[in-house]
């Protein structure tokens, strides 16, 4: 029992922890560079730069020297593995968010649609969201997936702690815009995705690169992510609906058809894992 009080504790400080010590990076950021970030993705870049400090000090701190924890308990070493995972993330975060709204297209009467600027604009624009996009999954991966979802795993095992953090990952974005309750189903049924990534070889790496492979296929086909639309020349998106099939205007996240390609992804993740463990 004290096992299990001393997990729910470590995990709870290093997670109001590292969002507090980013937030005072950023009111630091704010105080001493007011203009540093005045665009939306540079604004976004900033929050994630604070984030990714927050919570890499503290799994430092409370992961490496008060419960220490080492690089291989995260999946970071060795690198081989941990780069196929990377490359196994983004191919199946991207190929499951892409099918969600290609389905779409003739369930829910979504479509796209030139809005001015090209093909080149369409591919800068979409390296530089990739520049933004990756140190943002990294974060939240560290933050959900890190420190907690270990220490939490050895004293409840795998499923009760994927729950557990997958609620408090949906939980973090119910203030997103347009947000509706299915939208945050999903958000955790992603959170246990990308729990059952990290439980496969490449390990952090795995889960980052699911969570950016998503969000890359979601922001690159003009569509909002998780409520949040973000600038990308070329290409516009209509959902179509109704609501609860496409997500509307949160993104497909919001969607039923989201939902499945989700569970899609848990099951390849989870197959994985059997596959390569046998």
């Amino acid at each position: 029992m004290k096992q299990r009080l001393r997990a729910v504790g470590w995990s709870l400080l290093f997670l109001l922890g590292g969002y507090l010590l980013a937030l005072l990076l950023l009111y630091l950021a704010g105080r001493f560079l007011p203009h540093l970030a005045p665009g939306p993705l540079l604004g976004a870049a900033v929050e994630t730069a604070a984030l990714v400090l927050g919570y890499a000090a503290l799994t430092w701190l409370i992961g490496k020297r008060v419960l220490r924890l080492s690089a291989a308990d995260f999946g970071l070493v060795p690198l081989r593995p941990g780069l196929r995972g990377f490359g196994w993330g983004i191919v199946v975060g991207s190929l499951l968010a892409g099918l969600a709204m290609l389905v779409a297209v003739p369930l829910g009467h979504a479509a796209w649609r030139e809005d001015g600027g090209n093909p080149v604009q369409w591919g800068g624009t979409l390296l530089l969201t990739v520049a933004v996009m990756l140190p943002a999954a990294f974060a939240e991966e560290l933050a959900f997936r890190g420190v907690p979802l270990i220490v939490l795993s050895r004293s409840f095992g795998r499923i009760p702690a994927l729950v557990a953090l997958a609620a408090l990952f949906s939980f973090g974005h119910s203030d997103n815009p347009a947000v509706t309750g299915l939208a945050l189903v999903n958000i955790g049924l992603a959170g246990i995705f990308l729990g059952l990534a990290f439980f496969t070889p490449g390990g952090l790496w795995t889960s980052t690169g699911a969570h950016l492979g998503w969000n890359l296929a979601i922001v690159g086909l003009a569509a909002p992510v998780s409520g949040i639309p973000l600038p990308m020349p070329w290409l516009d998106y209509a959902s179509g609906g109704p609501v609860w099939l496409t997500g509307g205007p949160f993104g497909p996240e919001g969607g039923a058809l989201a939902t499945l390609a989700i569970l899609g992804g848990a099951l390849l993740a989870s197959r994985r894992r059997k596959e390569i463990s046998a």
